[in-house]
């Protein structure tokens, strides 16, 4: 007999769901703040989400190191329950820190960047025992289930986020006020109590204390090669001191970082593939395929829309202050968060033609609540709006043309995204603006379907590769400096008082082509893996139905 979901249970569980999106997106109205109040360069305005996702990499390569020394897995020494509510109170702990700063008249952006990073540590702490928790409140079968749900209440707090800091940092449409540093601290005071009360609530509430039976297995050179990369990383994150301390530009810090890591990760499959032992999970070509492209990813998600404030600046896209982009980032954001309602209509046992009309319903629901919710706030955008219907319609039906199937979604999403860009660089205006916001829609679906490929066939190292899977959230840390990095060439420019030249702010986005371009290949590739290996993924899903 299954064992029946624990809603009661999984109700409280999903609160933490919420706050990684709402917190995360947030950045995207954070980071062009800091820019202006801080008097930043481009690159070192990224820095928010480099400190922010760099903690998720750092704080699960921690764990990781004390469980190999320790010889046993910490976390499931002591519970998914409490590995939540420890994640929770050091999340408090940043968000006071970040609004005692902003309140005290002395802030310094090196404190706030300390201050994010000790919020996402909690975060990576959370993550880490909140999957995996979902999952056991219940039958195995319909875990995946669960993890959508969380996965949807997480993207609806990706929309909440941006529309309700822009409100706290610049007002309401009708009265807006100057922004200040001081703005944020009742926003991140309330959000320190939020994480109290919810810690209070995983304390007091009668949870099981889940954890996994499965034995650690070693890697001694999956840990070095993990414990170098965190070594190669920290240049970015002080790129400034570096910059003083050896005259070593931010770019080719920044640059240099990524194609090093980048070069790491593909020596390591290459040695992996001469001799497996030692290695564990990373033995499997496809684990360090996909922990690249987990990697390219994020950071490619990221990257997209925390320097997309700098190109709605320009007269040519609008000429937005940071106070008027909110309703396009929560539109961006949104974008996941409908490509993920969509998605998830497939988890659920439902005849073929009633997935195939929810397909096309969901996706134009979870539109009409983005609207809704832009209305709330004060923004008319329903005319605005009413194009992006056009790419919605559009990803529906790639995700209906695609089957579930993950090979072929994530090759089909990977080859829109990359048309998208392509238009949003031949074009300008809204037509180039919605070109990028939708390849939200397109990212929406790729973690899972990477995720599977990537864990497909590990057997034993299912739980350790899953584990150094979501280390690499680290691409969302240093992308986007990378971009930033060429968008400052607009400023090195007029700075050496050259006139009108090459948009290099507009031509940034040739990265993520890049990026769409490299998981198109990463599909492709991954599957002739498998395929060498006995194993089709896409084949066992059509057999499922």
């Amino acid at each position: 007999m299954s064992q029946q979901t624990k809603w009661s249970q999984f109700g409280v569980l999903i609160i933490v769901f919420f706050f990684w999106g709402f917190v995360a997106a947030s950045n995207s109205i954070f980071i062009p703040f800091c820019k202006k109040f801080f008097n930043l360069d481009q690159i070192q305005s990224q820095l928010v989400g480099s400190a922010f996702y760099g903690a998720y990499f750092y704080g699960s390569l921690i764990l990781y190191l004390a469980s190999a020394i320790g010889g046993t897995d910490l976390l499931n020494k002591i519970g998914y329950k409490k590995g939540i509510i420890y994640g929770l109170l050091i999340s408090v702990v940043g968000a006071l820190a970040l609004a005692f700063i902003s309140g005290s008249g002395n802030a310094t952006f090196g404190l706030v960047l300390l201050s994010f990073f000790i919020i996402a540590l909690g975060f990576s702490l959370q993550q880490t025992s909140a999957q995996p928790f979902a999952i056991a409140l219940g039958s195995p079968e319909t875990g995946a289930h669960r993890l959508n749900m969380g996965g949807s209440v997480n993207s609806f707090g990706t929309l909440l986020g941006p529309l309700v800091v822009s409100v706290v940092l610049f007002g309401s449409v009708a009265a807006k006020k100057e922004a200040s540093i001081t703005n944020i601290q009742t926003l991140y005071f309330f959000l320190s109590g939020l994480f109290l009360l919810a810690a209070a609530i995983f304390a007091f509430a009668k949870l099981p204390k889940t954890t996994s039976n499965e034995k650690l297995e070693k890697s001694p050179k999956a840990l070095y090669t993990l414990l170098i990369i965190g070594l190669i990383f920290l240049p970015v994150l002080f790129a400034d001191f570096v910059k003083e301390q050896t005259g070593i530009s931010k770019t080719a810090i920044v640059i240099g970082s990524l194609v090093i890591i980048l070069g790491i990760l593909f020596t390591s499959m290459f040695l992996a593939s001469k001799n497996k032992e030692g290695w564990g999970a990373m033995q499997y070509p496809q684990l360090v395929l996909g922990m690249v492209a987990i990697f390219v990813y994020v950071g490619v998600e990221v990257t997209i829309d925390n320097n997309f404030a700098a190109l709605l600046k320009l007269p040519a896209f609008g000429g937005y202050d940071e106070s008027q982009i909110a309703h396009l980032v929560s539109l961006y954001w949104g974008s996941l968060m409908i490509g993920r309602w969509t998605g998830a209509v497939s988890v659920f046992n439902l005849p073929k033609s009633t997935k195939r009309i929810l397909g096309l319903v969901v996706p134009i629901v979870a539109f009409g609540l983005i609207l809704f919710v832009n209305y709330l706030k004060g923004d008319n955008v329903v005319n605005e709006f009413l194009p992006y219907l056009i790419p919605i319609i559009i990803a529906a039906l790639a995700f209906l043309f695609a089957e579930e199937k993950p090979v072929k979604l994530l090759l089909t999403v990977s080859v829109l995204a990359a048309v998208a860009i392509l238009i949003s660089l031949v074009t300008t205006g809204m037509i180039s603006n919605f070109a990028i916001i939708s390849c939200g829609l397109c990212c929406s679906v790729m973690w899972p379907c990477i995720f599977a490929l990537a864990v497909t066939g590990l057997g034993k190292y299912t739980s350790q590769g899953s584990a150094f899977l979501i280390m690499m959230i680290l691409g969302g840390a240093i992308i986007p400096p990378a971009q930033g990095a060429i968008i400052d060439l607009d400023q090195a420019r007029l700075a050496a008082g050259g006139g009108e030249g090459t948009n290099f702010t507009h031509l940034s986005y040739i990265l993520p082509l890049i990026c769409f371009a490299y998981l198109a290949w990463h599909a492709l590739k991954t599957k002739g893996v498998l395929k060498s290996q006995g194993l089709d993924i896409d084949a066992q899903v059509a057999g499922g139905h």
